[in-house]
Formats: structure tokens, sequence, C-alpha cells
């Protein structure tokens, strides 16, 4: 079924203990369709470039199945630039140069060929940019999914809490859980934000795994041990196209279905942080991530053979 990712296409520059690149591309949007692609063949995005931003990854994308007709680019004016330094322990970050360029006003206009979308996935932008794409579509889709950061907590709580309550799922890490909730224990921050609305809850731990919230049920996935982590800047977005994108694939949004979602988007996440911007993810296929897939299964794969009585 198809699947609408709304976010951002964008340019980064990267600089990690392990090295620094130039200008590559990068985006929300650009990590979501990508990881998407590997379940999902139809996808639409609503986004905007500059002039500048290069016809090959246009064409690398539409190759992926991801329809173009929603992306606006911007004659005379340059892609959203973002530029950051990673820390040693590649959890924190430092912000370099930020140039918002055509993503300062984005207006993120629908095509009317979009309005029979089954599924919605809202990369990080403004809540209020967030809202305006769940008021223009016509019909609610079957699935809508949000991720946010710090930032707007830090700025627009009130709208952020606004846009919450209008989706199914917030995949959001555990910094931010805590910040949103105002509790430092995850299960009492999931309560806290759930009561805003989504029904489900995605906490993002990094390199300890992730969390799926729901009702009185918790699922715990693990994170895979990597040799070197090379570039952490899309792995979280890359997760979240996994995720919606299989659960896209299958049309089945039960709370065993989300589990499966959660490591098939573990799987592509791991692979992503192996190389600078996307690199990584261009250039594994479906036997890779079916190999990295039951890397995942053997570990938490274990027999109890006595039972403490």
């Amino acid at each position: 079924m198809s699947l609408l990712t709304v976010g951002s296409v964008a340019f980064d520059a990267i600089e990690t203990p392990f090295g620094k690149t130039d200008k590559i591309i990068g985006g929300a949007a650009t990590y979501i369709t990508l990881a998407a692609s590997f379940y999902n063949s139809d996808q639409k995005i609503v986004a905007v470039v500059g002039e500048d931003f290069p016809q090959d990854m246009l064409d690398t994308l539409k190759s992926r199945g991801v329809d173009l007709e929603g992306l606006q680019i911007k004659q005379g004016e340059k892609s959203f630039f973002w530029s950051g330094r990673y820390h040693n322990d590649m959890n924190s970050r430092d912000t370099l140069v930020t140039e918002l360029n055509v993503l300062e006003y984005f207006d993120p206009i629908i095509p009317e060929s979009y309005q029979d979308t089954e599924y919605l996935m809202l990369g990080n932008l403004s809540p209020q940019v967030q809202r305006t794409v769940i008021e223009r579509l016509h019909k609610r889709p079957k699935l809508v999914a949000m991720d946010t950061m710090n930032f707007w907590m830090d700025i627009a709580m009130d709208e952020l809490k606004k846009t919450i309550s209008m989706v199914d799922v917030l995949i959001i890490n555990d910094e931010e859980a805590r910040q949103l909730s105002g509790e430092y224990s995850l299960v009492r921050a999931s309560q806290m934000i759930r009561n805003l609305g989504p029904k489900y809850l995605i906490i993002k731990k990094g390199e300890h795994g992730a969390l799926l919230f729901h009702g009185n049920s918790v699922f715990s996935a693990p994170a895979l041990p990597l040799e070197e982590v090379f570039d952490p800047t899309g792995a979280g977005d890359t997760f979240a196209g996994g995720f919606m994108g299989y659960l896209a694939s299958t049309e089945d949004i039960s709370f065993d279905s989300m589990k499966r979602a959660i490591i098939h988007g573990s799987a592509l996440a791991s692979f992503c942080v192996e190389k600078f911007g996307t690199e990584q993810l261009t250039a594994v296929d479906r036997g890779d991530l079916e190999k990295r897939i039951g890397e995942f299964i053997s570990l938490t794969d274990f027999n109890m053979e006595h039972v403490i009585s």
C-alpha cells in the first residue's frame, strides 16, 4: 500500500571521530524513502529542494519507486544545509551550520494523486507543517506516524502537543521522551506521552536498541553490536523508513507486526551508520538485509531447558 513521506531532502556536512565529509546528500525524507524502498515500491514524497539538488539523486529515488510529484524544486534557491560534529561517544553532537534556505517557508502541497495514501510518515519538521499535512489530506490514512526532536520541545511545545494528539505512532529517542514527559523512567514517560494521543510509542535508545509501547504491552528490541559506527546522522530516519515501509507492505498494523517492523527498521539503521550519509543504504541489497535481520534474530534466540521452581 502507498506510503507518503513528508520531510527534508537536503545536504549535510558531517565530522565524526572516523573522518569528515564535504557536502553530501541528507535529509529525513531521503533516508526514510530509501529505507522504505526495500519493502514498498509505492511511495510518495512531499518535500522541497533548491535548484542545486543533484538530478542523479532524484533519479535514484525514482528508481526506488518514489513518486516525486510532491517534491517542489525552487529555481534560483538553495536546498536546506546542515553541518555537525559528533563527539567521541557518537551519541552527542554539535551543530556547526544550519542554513534553512528553501525549508524556511516550506508549504507542504499535497498533489491530488496523493490523496488516497494509506500510510503517512511525518519526518522531523516544524509541528505546524506536520499538522498541515494531516489537515490537507481528504481522508485520514490507515496509520500516521511522526518523528520530532528536542528543538521543537524547546520553542514550540504547545504546537507540538497539538500535532502529537493527531498521530497514531510517535517515534522519538530516550532523551526526547524524557523532555517531552518530564519523567526519567521511560515506562512512566511512555504513559505520559501516550496520554497525549498516540496509541503507539517507539523510544529509540541508540546502541541499546528500541522500546515499543502499546496499552499494557512492551516490546524491547536489541541493537546489533557493530565494530565501527562511522555516521549516525540518518539512523533514526532510516529506522522509521524501514518500520513504516514494512508495515505498508504487509498491511498489518497489529502490535505483533509492529514488533517485526522494529527489527526490520533496526537492521536497516545498522547498515546506515556503517558509512557516511546514504552511501551504505544505496549499496546494500535485499540479500544483505535478510542476512542482517537473521543476525538480529539470533541475538535473542535461546532455549530454556530448565524451569526455575
